[in-house]
């Protein structure tokens, strides 16, 4: 019986940004130059397979620095960690690496700038997500106030409205953003923003991909894990640009294939922490039971890269 036809949109760009890619190269250097183990505070990257494969090479992930020797060397994940924890690691004279994503240390630069200049933040971001956690970290309790939606605006109590600054997750939606900092700016018109804003331009292709896609397709898979900020922000925008069936899916063995009975278009996307080889186990799991035209649907090309700390370009 021949297999129903099916056509495939695959979202460009997808999968892996350049603070990904960073982070998991420091840990693969970290364990080439200094051995197994190496101890990882907190997932280096918000992705099951990432870590497990890591973990395999010698990684140990660890959610606290008082978990690890003082001997080993130990590596922050992507996402950022408080000021504290580099200084703890310190006082216990630690080797430590830094992963954390170039574009998030730029938003904890802009922090402490405006902090420098007596101003309160307002940071939108989602409590408890370790960027959230390092970024008000980086300033003394108080100083950074949390805000996640639209109606937090009106509740948030500042020291001084003249005195303000926001700064944001890189990972969030750009549409729910764009909507929180107009309401910061209705009610704190001297409110200071980040002179490029925070979401980061892999959150921002991902999504405009997402946006150009989604209206083709009869379902929408997003790889990506339950704990990446940024992939359920895509299968959001996918349901919001008018696809009814977005769903996130870990791998291939996560499809529920009797939601999809029926579809004939079918389109897929990826967190920024899903590696490519996840990606293709979908597609292949598509080819197995359809007659797939594959159509790549692409918006942006990237050519990022950031270079790896010093520390692991120069010999042991």
């Amino acid at each position: 019986m021949p297999q129903p036809a099916l056509t495939l949109y695959l979202a460009a760009p997808r999968g892996f940004c350049a603070g990904v890619d960073r982070a998991i190269k420091i840990v693969e250097m970290a364990l080439d130059k200094w051995g197994a183990p190496v101890f990882v505070r907190h997932e280096i990257v918000h992705n099951k397979f990432v870590v497990d494969g890591l973990r395999d090479k010698g990684a140990v992930f660890v959610e606290e620095l008082s978990e690890c020797p003082d001997d080993r060397p130990v590596i922050f994940s992507a996402h950022g960690v408080p000021k504290s924890v580099p200084s703890a690691a310190q006082a216990r004279n630690m080797v430590y690496v830094d992963a954390t994503c170039p574009l998030v240390s730029k938003v904890h630069i802009e922090a402490q700038r405006h902090a420098d200049n007596g101003l309160q933040m307002i940071m939108i971001g989602h409590e408890g997500h370790p960027e959230t956690v390092g970024t008000m970290g980086q300033l003394p309790d108080g100083e950074v106030l949390l805000i996640e939606t639209v109606e937090d605006v009106a509740k948030v109590a500042v020291r001084d409205p003249n005195k303000l600054a926001f700064v944001t997750q890189t990972t969030l939606s750009v549409d729910d953003t764009k909507d929180i900092v107009a309401a910061l700016q209705t009610r704190f018109p001297a409110i200071v923003g980040p002179h490029k804003e925070d979401i980061c331009y892999a959150t921002t292709n991902r999504q405009e991909a997402v946006k150009a896609m989604a209206p083709k397709c009869d379902a929408m898979l997003v790889v990506g894990a339950p704990n990446s900020s940024n992939s359920k922000r895509l299968v959001e925008v996918g349901a919001r640009a008018g696809c009814t069936y977005a769903q996130l899916v870990q791998r291939a063995t996560d499809i529920d294939w009797r939601a999809l009975d029926g579809i004939t278009t079918m389109g897929i996307t990826a967190g920024a922490s899903a590696p490519e080889v996840l990606i293709n186990e979908v597609i292949d799991a598509f080819r197995a039971r359809y007659d797939v035209t594959v159509d790549l649907v692409e918006t942006a090309v990237e050519n990022v890269e950031f270079k790896v700390p010093r520390v692991l370009r120069e010999p042991a």
